[in-house]
Protein backbone atom coordinates (compact mmCIF):
# COMPACT_ATOMS: atom_id res chain seq x y z
CA UNK A 1 0.00 0.00 0.00
CA UNK A 2 2.80 2.78 0.67
CA UNK A 3 4.83 1.89 -2.84
CA UNK A 4 1.01 2.81 -4.33
CA UNK A 5 0.77 5.96 -2.25
CA UNK A 6 4.47 6.85 -3.50
CA UNK A 7 3.90 5.87 -7.15
CA UNK A 8 0.74 8.12 -7.09
CA UNK A 9 2.56 11.24 -5.68
CA UNK A 10 5.78 10.84 -7.85
CA UNK A 11 3.15 10.22 -10.77
CA UNK A 12 1.17 13.18 -9.72
CA UNK A 13 4.32 15.51 -9.37
CA UNK A 14 5.21 14.44 -12.77
CA UNK A 15 2.48 15.06 -14.45
CA UNK A 16 1.97 19.00 -12.74
CA UNK A 17 6.21 19.03 -14.33
CA UNK A 18 4.90 17.73 -17.69
CA UNK A 19 2.25 20.88 -18.03
CA UNK A 20 4.18 23.50 -17.09
CA UNK A 21 6.68 21.93 -19.59
CA UNK A 22 3.90 22.16 -22.09
CA UNK A 23 3.12 26.13 -21.23
CA UNK A 24 0.79 27.71 -18.82
CA UNK A 25 -2.29 27.61 -21.21
CA UNK A 26 -5.68 26.65 -19.42
CA UNK A 27 -7.80 24.32 -20.88
CA UNK A 28 -10.60 26.57 -22.57
CA UNK A 29 -7.55 27.83 -24.18
CA UNK A 30 -5.41 25.22 -25.88
CA UNK A 31 -4.99 24.25 -29.21
CA UNK A 32 -6.55 21.02 -30.33
CA UNK A 33 -3.05 18.91 -30.26
CA UNK A 34 -2.16 20.49 -27.16
CA UNK A 35 -5.98 19.57 -25.65
CA UNK A 36 -5.19 15.86 -27.19
CA UNK A 37 -1.65 15.63 -25.62
CA UNK A 38 -2.83 16.53 -22.36
CA UNK A 39 -5.83 14.07 -22.64
CA UNK A 40 -3.45 11.46 -23.47
CA UNK A 41 -0.72 12.10 -20.90
CA UNK A 42 -3.49 12.13 -18.18
CA UNK A 43 -5.03 8.50 -19.43
CA UNK A 44 -0.55 7.10 -19.49
CA UNK A 45 -0.21 8.37 -15.51
CA UNK A 46 -3.51 6.54 -14.92
CA UNK A 47 -2.42 3.30 -16.08
CA UNK A 48 0.97 2.91 -13.02
CA UNK A 49 -1.19 4.52 -11.00
CA UNK A 50 -3.88 1.82 -10.85
CA UNK A 51 -1.48 -1.15 -11.30
CA UNK A 52 1.64 -1.39 -8.80
CA UNK A 53 2.52 -4.34 -11.12
CA UNK A 54 4.14 -2.07 -13.90
CA UNK A 55 7.32 -0.96 -13.33
CA UNK A 56 7.29 3.01 -12.96
CA UNK A 57 10.19 3.26 -15.40
CA UNK A 58 7.39 2.00 -17.98
CA UNK A 59 5.14 4.16 -17.44
CA UNK A 60 6.95 7.37 -17.40
CA UNK A 61 8.81 6.55 -20.75
CA UNK A 62 5.58 6.82 -22.51
CA UNK A 63 4.42 10.02 -21.20
CA UNK A 64 8.42 11.00 -21.77
CA UNK A 65 7.82 10.34 -25.11
CA UNK A 66 4.37 12.21 -25.84
CA UNK A 67 6.07 15.50 -23.76
CA UNK A 68 8.93 15.17 -26.38
CA UNK A 69 6.93 14.93 -29.26
CA UNK A 70 4.45 17.94 -28.27
CA UNK A 71 7.76 20.40 -27.60
CA UNK A 72 9.00 19.00 -31.00
CA UNK A 73 5.97 20.05 -32.43
CA UNK A 74 5.65 23.77 -30.70
CA UNK A 75 9.23 23.98 -31.87
CA UNK A 76 8.21 23.35 -35.54
CA UNK A 77 5.06 25.63 -35.39
CA UNK A 78 6.95 28.17 -33.78
CA UNK A 79 9.67 27.91 -36.85
CA UNK A 80 7.48 26.95 -39.93
CA UNK A 81 3.84 28.79 -40.57
CA UNK A 82 2.59 26.13 -42.98
CA UNK A 83 2.64 23.40 -40.48
CA UNK A 84 1.48 25.35 -37.72
CA UNK A 85 -1.61 26.16 -39.72
CA UNK A 86 -1.88 22.26 -40.61
CA UNK A 87 -1.32 21.30 -36.68
CA UNK A 88 -3.60 23.93 -35.58
CA UNK A 89 -5.80 25.51 -38.46
CA UNK A 90 -6.57 28.98 -39.06
CA UNK A 91 -8.95 31.22 -37.27
CA UNK A 92 -11.96 31.41 -39.35
CA UNK A 93 -14.29 34.24 -40.17
CA UNK A 94 -17.87 33.83 -38.74
CA UNK A 95 -19.90 37.19 -39.44
CA UNK A 96 -18.21 39.90 -41.86
CA UNK A 97 -19.72 43.27 -42.32
CA UNK A 98 -22.35 42.30 -40.67
CA UNK A 99 -22.79 39.20 -42.48
CA UNK A 100 -23.44 35.53 -41.20
CA UNK A 101 -20.98 33.48 -43.05
CA UNK A 102 -23.22 30.43 -43.51
CA UNK A 103 -20.72 27.99 -45.15
CA UNK A 104 -18.11 29.00 -42.49
CA UNK A 105 -20.71 28.26 -39.75
CA UNK A 106 -21.17 24.92 -40.90
CA UNK A 107 -17.58 23.91 -41.93
CA UNK A 108 -16.82 24.79 -37.80
CA UNK A 109 -19.30 22.75 -37.08
CA UNK A 110 -21.45 25.67 -35.03
CA UNK A 111 -24.98 25.91 -34.54
CA UNK A 112 -26.75 29.63 -34.95
CA UNK A 113 -27.81 29.20 -31.15
CA UNK A 114 -24.07 28.28 -30.15
CA UNK A 115 -22.72 31.86 -32.21
CA UNK A 116 -25.34 33.80 -30.13
CA UNK A 117 -24.16 32.28 -26.98
CA UNK A 118 -20.55 32.92 -27.69
CA UNK A 119 -21.75 36.59 -28.82
CA UNK A 120 -23.77 36.95 -25.35
CA UNK A 121 -20.52 35.97 -23.69
CA UNK A 122 -18.93 39.09 -25.32
CA UNK A 123 -21.68 41.09 -24.10
CA UNK A 124 -23.01 41.14 -27.29
CA UNK A 125 -26.97 40.82 -28.19
CA UNK A 126 -27.46 41.99 -31.40
CA UNK A 127 -25.86 40.74 -34.34
CA UNK A 128 -26.59 43.85 -36.50
CA UNK A 129 -23.89 45.37 -34.08
CA UNK A 130 -21.28 43.09 -35.40
CA UNK A 131 -18.84 43.67 -37.77
CA UNK A 132 -16.57 41.21 -37.58
CA UNK A 133 -16.47 38.38 -35.54
CA UNK A 134 -13.41 35.22 -35.69
CA UNK A 135 -13.33 32.09 -34.88
CA UNK A 136 -9.80 31.73 -33.42
CA UNK A 137 -7.54 28.18 -33.50
CA UNK A 138 -7.78 27.92 -29.51
CA UNK A 139 -12.10 28.10 -30.00
CA UNK A 140 -12.34 31.48 -28.60
CA UNK A 141 -14.22 34.10 -31.23
CA UNK A 142 -13.39 37.50 -31.31
CA UNK A 143 -15.59 39.78 -32.11
CA UNK A 144 -15.36 43.91 -33.43
CA UNK A 145 -18.64 45.70 -33.16
CA UNK A 146 -19.41 48.55 -35.08
CA UNK A 147 -18.00 51.79 -34.29
CA UNK A 148 -22.17 52.72 -33.28
CA UNK A 149 -21.84 49.67 -30.85
CA UNK A 150 -18.55 50.49 -29.35
CA UNK A 151 -17.45 51.74 -26.57
CA UNK A 152 -15.87 55.51 -26.47
CA UNK A 153 -12.87 55.26 -24.93
CA UNK A 154 -12.03 57.64 -22.81
CA UNK A 155 -9.69 60.02 -25.14
CA UNK A 156 -12.90 60.22 -27.61
CA UNK A 157 -15.19 61.06 -24.13
CA UNK A 158 -13.01 64.00 -22.91
CA UNK A 159 -12.26 62.12 -20.19
CA UNK A 160 -9.33 62.12 -18.58
CA UNK A 161 -8.60 58.98 -16.78
CA UNK A 162 -5.28 57.94 -15.01
CA UNK A 163 -2.58 54.66 -16.35
CA UNK A 164 -2.86 51.77 -14.27
CA UNK A 165 -0.19 50.93 -12.19
CA UNK A 166 0.94 47.49 -11.41
CA UNK A 167 0.82 46.65 -7.38
CA UNK A 168 3.29 44.89 -6.08
CA UNK A 169 2.49 42.38 -3.13
CA UNK A 170 4.82 42.57 -0.33
CA UNK A 171 2.83 40.23 2.48
CA UNK A 172 0.01 37.40 1.51
CA UNK A 173 -1.66 35.79 4.03
CA UNK A 174 0.83 36.50 6.91
CA UNK A 175 4.19 35.75 4.61
CA UNK A 176 6.58 38.55 3.60
CA UNK A 177 7.55 38.40 -0.15
CA UNK A 178 11.05 39.09 0.27
CA UNK A 179 11.89 38.78 -3.24
CA UNK A 180 9.46 41.99 -4.09
CA UNK A 181 10.89 44.26 -1.54
CA UNK A 182 13.52 45.64 -4.14
CA UNK A 183 10.90 46.04 -6.61
CA UNK A 184 9.81 48.79 -4.23
CA UNK A 185 10.19 52.75 -5.03
CA UNK A 186 10.20 53.12 -1.42
CA UNK A 187 12.33 53.93 1.35
CA UNK A 188 14.03 51.02 3.23
CA UNK A 189 12.08 51.49 6.58
CA UNK A 190 8.85 51.45 4.61
CA UNK A 191 7.63 48.51 5.29
CA UNK A 192 8.78 49.49 9.15
CA UNK A 193 6.80 52.53 9.12
CA UNK A 194 3.36 50.98 7.53
CA UNK A 195 3.61 48.15 10.19
CA UNK A 196 4.07 50.82 12.89
CA UNK A 197 1.53 52.94 11.76
CA UNK A 198 -1.49 50.13 11.54
CA UNK A 199 -0.17 48.75 15.01
CA UNK A 200 0.48 45.32 13.93
CA UNK A 201 2.96 42.65 12.59
CA UNK A 202 3.37 40.90 9.37
CA UNK A 203 1.79 37.61 10.56
CA UNK A 204 -1.41 40.08 11.51
CA UNK A 205 -1.64 41.16 7.62
CA UNK A 206 -3.69 39.14 5.26
CA UNK A 207 -2.96 41.67 2.04
CA UNK A 208 -0.66 44.21 1.37
CA UNK A 209 0.09 45.37 -2.04
CA UNK A 210 1.47 48.82 -3.00
CA UNK A 211 2.07 50.06 -6.50
CA UNK A 212 4.24 52.76 -8.17
CA UNK A 213 2.08 56.03 -6.63
CA UNK A 214 2.31 54.81 -3.66
CA UNK A 215 -1.06 53.86 -3.55
CA UNK A 216 -1.48 50.90 -0.81
CA UNK A 217 -3.85 48.04 -0.17
CA UNK A 218 -3.72 47.15 3.78
CA UNK A 219 -6.59 43.88 4.60
CA UNK A 220 -6.08 42.48 7.70
CA UNK A 221 -6.50 39.08 8.93
CA UNK A 222 -10.10 38.01 10.47
CA UNK A 223 -8.45 36.60 13.70
CA UNK A 224 -6.03 39.33 13.86
CA UNK A 225 -6.06 41.20 17.04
Amino acid sequence: MLITYIRTILLYLILILVVRLMGKRQIGEMEPSEFVVTMLIANLAAIPMQDSGIPLLTGLIPILTVLGVELLLAVLSVQFITFRRILCGKPVILIENGTILQKNLQRTKLTLDELTELLRQKDVLELKAVKYAILETNGQISVFPYAAYAPAPAKDAGIAVEDPYLPITVVSNGKLLKENLPLLRQKPDWLASQLKQRNCRVEDIYLLTVDERGKTVFIKKDDAS
